[in-house]
């Protein structure tokens, strides 16, 4: 018999490493310890640990099981006419002056990551400037997103690992440095992996700075109303760049304010300076999506819809949404006071500062896998820690680990 490993045609491909977020579940789920604890996954969890699927995605999904009138027919290759139309509004406000002139085009995307993939595809064939600058730190997938669709991905200052906070400075420095029309990726709110965020005045500053060069602002939307528990406060960046007539591309995702991780719903916005190109812009998007993957799924986008058109649900929803928010930010607030009370060497104020679902803990690799090995507390290695994952039951644990990783491994 012949070595059938030496005769495939793809013997020589090799091993890939694991995702570097993905993979700490994967240690995690090995690990038999009871006392293992998962803050590396960025899903909201239950005070229990359990996922939630909230009760006004379940009303609605009954709601569509419930209509016989429903068929599964393709949708067209921009997705759900209603759910653009009301993901926009979610958004820019339903005020915004940019949808009533028609200056905005709305597509239904994969989730964040799709319709992130597909505006820059759409950067990359019909924009000048195929350098794009990303913030340093940024969630991992960032570069790759980028890089694949096309365009060369430069990093902007970002976070400052003394303060725990930002680094403005080098922010407008290297954002004014960066040459003319370069396109930049700006965190809508809830920055991950630092959650660390500009206050409304810096943000004013970088949005005067960018207009003044020509930068084109691409935000990235994940969290509106998973940060603040406000969705207007959430979109604050993003409404103050359309509202200055400019141009920006937009991304959204409603995997965590909705909790439809799975269901893969997300949209892309181009705000344009008029409806003209706004329309020529929509046509030539179809023109990526067709062959990436035809047309988006309908089940999550008829959610999204249900519920952002009906008042009583829309409003149940808030309420659910400030519910997941206000357990995150009390978490913040237990933790602090849990290694405060522990009296470990340091600085801890920042885990309050900080926003969103992600805390940037300032633990070093090493103390990391201290944790991991004395502890069973499974995090990435740059000591980022999932706030959702977090429960008053589990803080104590989790004090005693940092005090002892900082006290053993100053």
């Amino acid at each position: 018999m012949s070595d059938h490993h030496a005769d495939s045609v793809f013997s020589k491909v090799v091993q890939a490493p694991e995702d570097p977020i993905l993979g700490v579940t994967v240690a995690y789920n090995k690990d038999p310890s009871p006392l293992k604890l998962n803050l590396g996954v960025g899903a909201y969890r239950t005070e229990e640990g359990k996922p939630l699927v909230l009760n006004v995605v379940r009303r609605a999904e009954q709601m569509l099981v419930n209509d016989q009138s429903r068929v599964k027919e393709y949708l067209p290759i921009i997705g759900l006419a209603d759910f653009n139309k009301l993901s926009a509004k979610l958004i820019f406000g339903a005020d915004s002056p940019a949808i009533q002139e028609n200056r905005v085009t709305t597509v239904q995307g994969l989730s964040g990551t799709g319709s992130l993939r597909v505006g820059a595809e759409f950067l990359a064939r019909h924009y000048h400037e195929h350098t794009i600058y990303i913030p340093l730190p940024t969630w991992g997938n960032h570069p790759k997103i980028f890089n694949l669709a096309g365009l060369s991905v430069k990093t902007y200052r970002y976070y400052n690992p003394a303060t725990r906070g930002l680094d403005f400075e080098g922010l407008m420095e290297d954002l004014g440095a960066a040459p003319s029309g370069a396109i930049v990726l700006l965190h809508a709110c809830a920055h991950n992996p630092t959650g660390v965020d500009p206050t409304c005045e810096q943000w004013e500053q970088i949005r005067q700075l960018m207009r003044s060069k020509a930068l084109l602002p691409f935000f990235d939307s994940a969290y509106q109303g998973f940060a603040s528990g406000s969705l207007d406060t959430d979109a604050k960046s993003v409404r103050m760049f359309v509202a200055d007539g400019g141009e920006c591309l937009a991304a959204q995702s409603y995997a965590k304010n909705m909790g439809l991780y799975g269901e893969r719903v997300g949209a892309l916005s181009i705000v344009c300076k008029a409806a003209d190109v706004a329309s020529r812009v929509e046509s030539q998007l179809k023109l990526v999506i067709r062959p990436m993957y035809s047309n988006p799924p309908i089940h999550g986008a008829s959610i999204v819809a249900t519920i952002l058109k009906d008042r009583d649900m829309y409003n149940e929803w808030t309420v659910e949404l400030k519910a997941m928010a206000d357990r995150i930010i009390s978490m913040r607030k237990e933790l602090f006071a849990a290694i405060q009370a522990k009296g470990t060497p340091g600085d801890w104020s920042h885990i309050i500062k900080q926003i969103g679902m992600f805390t940037f803990t300032g633990l070093n690799t090493k103390q990391v896998a201290f944790m991991t090995k004395e502890f069973h507390i499974y995090m990435t290695s740059d000591g980022r820690i999932s706030m959702a994952g977090l429960s008053s039951q589990k803080i104590p644990h989790l004090a005693e680990a940092i005090h002892a990783a900082v006290t053993a491994m100053p």
